[in-house]
């Protein structure tokens, strides 16, 4: 990939895509084939835990607006982290 955003192909953009956004995908196909639902927004850097099989995630965690459940990249070459998998795991249980 080139350094400049503004040159990339088509191809570039389809790589970064599924470098960066893997583990989101992930984490929401494998929770949705055990029958669970998670609704995300985000604010970069943040992705939030909005709602878990329709309810409502009301707790502030990492964050004044929401429940962080994981980290966007700042630099290019970054991909999504969680922010605390334990965490996260355990407040979607909490939710069901």
């Amino acid at each position: 990939m080139t350094q400049s955003r503004k040159d990339w192909t088509d191809a570039d953009w389809a790589e970064y895509d599924r470098k960066v956004w893997s583990l989101y995908h992930r984490f929401t196909r494998r929770l949705k084939a055990i029958g669970i639902e998670v609704e995300m927004s985000s604010n970069v850097p943040w992705l939030y835990l909005e709602k878990v099989n329709g309810k409502e995630v009301e707790e502030r965690y990492m964050a004044e607006h929401g429940f962080t459940a994981m980290w966007m990249p700042i630099r290019l070459d970054g991909v999504i982290e969680f922010s605390d998998r334990r965490k996260v795991f355990a407040k979607i249980r909490e939710m069901l």
